[in-house]
Parts: structure tokens; C-alpha cells; sequence
């Protein structure tokens, strides 16, 4: 990944030809993208309650898996974002830090240790 010192991160059309337009987005990690979920929704969320929050995050998986299938580019982008956002909600609501969550990824495959993964 590459940045810039006013930390945005600069994306080209999903690896598309190179003449494609150039989005600048702002580089996020997880914690702040928590604390933006939890500052915006975290009330709502509250209310919603842990079941509705889970259904709601398996809907919008089920619309990842359609536009991964037959959806353009700007569609999937949409839908990652909408996965991640449920799955931040719900790791707030369970006082799940993302972060840590998935730090055991960093190094490599957490069972064998391996970059890439050696497992069977």
C-alpha cells in the first residue's frame, strides 16, 4: 500500500487499464473505523441489539456474494464496505477490538506459521 503524506491512499478502477480514473480515499485502520461506526450508529446499534445486528450483517453478506458474482466493480467496492461496517457494529456491540481480532494474521497463517500458507 502505498500513501501520501496527507494519508490517502491512492486506488485505480479494481486493477483495471491503466487510463482508468484514480480514486483518492482516505487510508483507515480498524480502530477508527470502530470508533467512526460507534460514533455514528453505536445508539442505534445498541437498541438494535446483537440478533438484528447479526441478521443484518448475514444480508449484506449474501449481497457481497451477488455482486462478487455478477456485479461491476463499483458494486463489490460498495459491498465490501457495507460487510466490514456490519462487521465493526458487531465487534462493538461484543467489545470485540477488530485490531487485535486479527493480529494474529500478520505474521502469517496462525496454524502453520507459514507465508504462504503450508497447511494441507
Amino acid at each position: 500500500m502505498v500513501t501520501w503524506p496527507d494519508e490517502r491512499y491512492r486506488v485505480g478502477a479494481g486493477g483495471r487499464a491503466a487510463d482508468a480514473e484514480v480514486i483518492y480515499v482516505r487510508v483507515m485502520d480498524l480502530r477508527e473505523l470502530q470508533d467512526a461506526i460507534e460514533r455514528t450508529y453505536g445508539e442505534r446499534d445498541r437498541a438494535r441489539g446483537v440478533s438484528a445486528t447479526v441478521a443484518w450483517l448475514a444480508e449484506e453478506i449474501g449481497e457481497l456474494a451477488q455482486a462478487v458474482r455478477k456485479g461491476s466493480h463499483e458494486q463489490q467496492v460498495h459491498e465490501f464496505g457495507d460487510v466490514v461496517a456490519w462487521v465493526a457494529t458487531l465487534a462493538n456491540q461484543q467489545g470485540v477490538d477488530l485490531s487485535e481480532a486479527v493480529a494474529r494474521y500478520l505474521d502469517g497463517c496462525p496454524r502453520c506459521h507459514e507465508v504462504p500458507c503450508g497447511c494441507p
